[in-house]
């Protein structure tokens, strides 16, 4: 694929774990663990294609209302996945980060996001990043209200607020110039951003597809990517030409139903 037309930045909503385990009779937990091993298969997909950065959607704000049982199962899995492919990132000069209420994460867990980020930190090639504990409502506040403490503090003046100061304050802005998100993907079927990126997805194109997380592999993540790249991205702008009935009946997504003109 023409590297021009790959997204610097693809963010990935990894839903239907636990309807994947209970359509197969199983309990939700063994979903989880048939999804954490796609984490790996996809971030290499991107990397060899000349992704600059990944978000994974790991674990919400609000998914901490879920039984004790199922939350230890995911904090088993972050950790397996950094002790065991630790130096599978570290041989593809992949680098790491986390961005979230990081300190809400099990003492032990936090310490081993820590540790794996540093451990990772002059590499040079795709920026992983899990959100853990992530709600980008809860974000925006978190910068709003920082932002705030700075001007009462006589650090900033107001009147050189704009959107690249405020950005300035988002959990995301060590992103080295990749905060913003080209694509968001979301697996099983659900057309719902659920308060993931939101300022950082402003411009983003979607692709929304029935397969659950647990079956999503590498294969469909090059259509997606292919998908992207048959778009056209104006940012509010306009172009030349526009014929609507080609631009629907095209469907160039298999897995949604065509629209009619």
């Amino acid at each position: 694929m023409d590297t021009l037309s790959l997204p610097r930045h693809v963010a990935i909503i990894m839903d239907g774990n636990g309807r994947w385990a209970q359509r197969r009779g199983r309990e939700r937990f063994y979903g989880h663990v048939r999804g954490a091993a796609r984490v790996k298969e996809v971030v290499e997909a991107a990397s060899e294609a000349g992704i600059e950065a990944v978000t994974l959607f790991a674990f919400s704000t609000e998914n901490w209302s879920r039984p004790e049982r199922e939350l230890g199962v995911l904090w088993k899995l972050l950790e397996h996945y950094l002790k065991k492919e630790l130096q599978t990132l570290q041989k593809n000069n992949i680098r790491l980060k986390a961005v979230g209420e990081i300190d809400r994460l099990p003492a032990a867990h936090r310490e081993l996001v820590k540790k794996s980020i540093k451990l990772l930190e002059n590499n040079t090639g795709l920026l992983l990043t899990f959100a853990l504990s992530y709600g980008s409502r809860s974000e925006i506040v978190d910068a709003a209200r920082r932002l705030a403490a700075s001007c009462v503090q006589g650090e900033v003046e107001i009147s050189a607020v704009d959107e690249k100061l405020f950005e300035s304050y988002l959990w995301t802005h060590s992103a080295d110039g990749l905060s913003d998100v080209d694509l968001v993907i979301r697996t099983s079927g659900e057309y719902r951003i659920s308060n993931f990126l939101l300022w950082q997805s402003a411009y983003a194109e979607y692709y929304f597809t029935n397969t659950c997380w647990p079956d999503f592999g590498p294969d469909e993540f090059q259509h997606a990517l292919k998908i992207y790249a048959s778009r056209e991205r104006r940012f509010g702008g306009v172009r030349e030409k526009w014929d609507p009935k080609a631009k629907l009946q095209a469907n160039p997504n298999p897995r949604l139903p065509a629209l009619q003109v």
